[in-house]
């Protein structure tokens, strides 16, 4: 078999296996969870005033990105939160984000949350797929938002007039200065504030809002580098499609980049025939040092990068980790990757993967060691308790 291709920092691969008298078992990692931070806008102000004109989020404008550095979120969340405040939102009035990801559905959950006030990002195919709009209106009637946020009003107009709901453009709110009454409302956002209420699938039924507080987010993403202290090496740079209204992209993945201060480009493909052509095209545009994707995604990106040259150089370029996650990747695919990491970069890729779920913000278990297939779980990790 081919040599690593980089040396990353992981912890070691150790669990504590406890065995009691009924035959269960208790796993959990011998670390102990470290400090945490008070809430998610504490990562925002401590990047804008560090790395100020790194660039944390762009999207497609176009031919080109629109780009948007730390120290412009920081104060276009800071006037959204004052806007939200006005208007008389807080804990108990959700904003309800009706959106595909984009720079501008970042602001606004990030600017709620700034504010103390629950973001509530609802799957677009409720809104956008949906004839009779069963889920999304029993989703209002749970939220009973104080302000609906939808990109593109004319598209939504549908499911906006099923709820008797009205969009406010993000316009309206940036239009706001910010003052001190944004500065207190931070200063009491704590750990136990709510930051989100995410949705389940409602497969077996009506969907269900997960509540998720500043402090699962903010800790989880604590387990997260315990496991992979390269995440503080250097800025994860992440190119990702993976939708904010399900917690692998919206919680594992932006709070990532935005913990350690690194930059997310928004792809605005999907893993479906005509949307992973996007994909392609943002991967040939930008090099991650880290992929995420869902092991139908890497079904069908892999002949684009089997039989693209230039698509396959740029991924590769910069890549440290590929990572899977929400279903199990098929062996066969695994081993085609490994070939064509082994071919561009002259060894294997870190292959990682994890398990958790929406009640968990999501991490419970984590791959923070080399695996040679698909199928690993990895680990408990830090703070986190499995029972068998």
């Amino acid at each position: 078999m081919s040599a690593l291709h980089s040396d990353l920092r992981f912890a070691p691969a150790r669990v504590e296996l406890e065995r009691r008298p009924d035959g269960s078992m208790l796993l959990r990692s011998p670390q102990k969870l470290g400090a945490y931070s008070r809430c998610v806008g504490e990562w925002l102000v401590h990047w804008a005033h560090k790395a100020s004109d790194r660039v944390f989020l762009a999207d497609r404008a176009g031919d080109a990105w629109r780009k948007v550095t730390y120290r412009e979120a920081l104060d276009d969340v800071r006037r959204i939160a004052e806007a939200l405040l006005e208007r008389g939102l807080g804990a108990e009035r959700p904003v309800a984000i009706l959106s595909d990801n984009s720079v501008d559905h970042a602001l606004i959950a990030l600017g709620a949350m700034h504010a103390g006030v629950p973001a509530a990002p609802i799957s677009p195919a409720y809104s956008l797929m949906s004839k009779d709009h069963a889920k999304l209106k029993a989703i209002f009637e749970l939220l009973r938002p104080g302000l609906v946020y939808a990109a593109d009003p004319a598209r939504f107009a549908p499911a906006l007039a099923a709820v008797g709901a009205q969009a406010t453009p993000i316009a309206d709110l940036l239009s706001t200065s910010p003052g001190a009454r944004v500065d207190a409302a931070f200063a009491k956002t704590g750990p136990e504030t709510v930051a989100k209420i995410l949705f389940t699938s409602g497969s077996t039924g009506v969907p269900k809002g997960v509540i998720n507080t500043q402090r699962m987010l903010t800790a989880d993403q604590q387990m997260l580098a315990q496991g992979w202290p390269f995440v503080e090496d250097k800025p994860p740079v992440v190119v990702d499609w993976l939708p904010w209204s399900h917690t692998f992209g919206g919680n594992h993945n932006f709070n990532m980049v935005l913990r350690n201060g690194g930059t997310l480009y928004v792809d605005g493909g999907k893993p479906a025939p005509g949307l992973i052509e996007i994909t392609a095209r943002n991967l040939k545009d930008v090099a991650s040092t880290m992929y995420f994707n869902v092991p139908r995604g890497f079904d069908l990106l892999l002949p684009l990068l089997e039989s693209d040259a230039a698509l396959r150089g740029n991924f590769f370029r910069d890549l440290d980790v590929l990572f899977y996650a929400a279903a199990a990747l098929p062996q066969n695919l695994w081993e085609r990757i490994e070939r064509l990491a082994v071919a561009e970069k002259g060894g294997k890729l870190a292959m990682l993967s994890a398990w958790g779920s929406t009640e968990t913000s999501p991490l419970a278990t984590q791959v923070h060691f080399h695996i040679e297939r698909a199928g690993v779980i990895g680990l408990p990790v830090p703070g986190c308790e499995l029972k068998l």
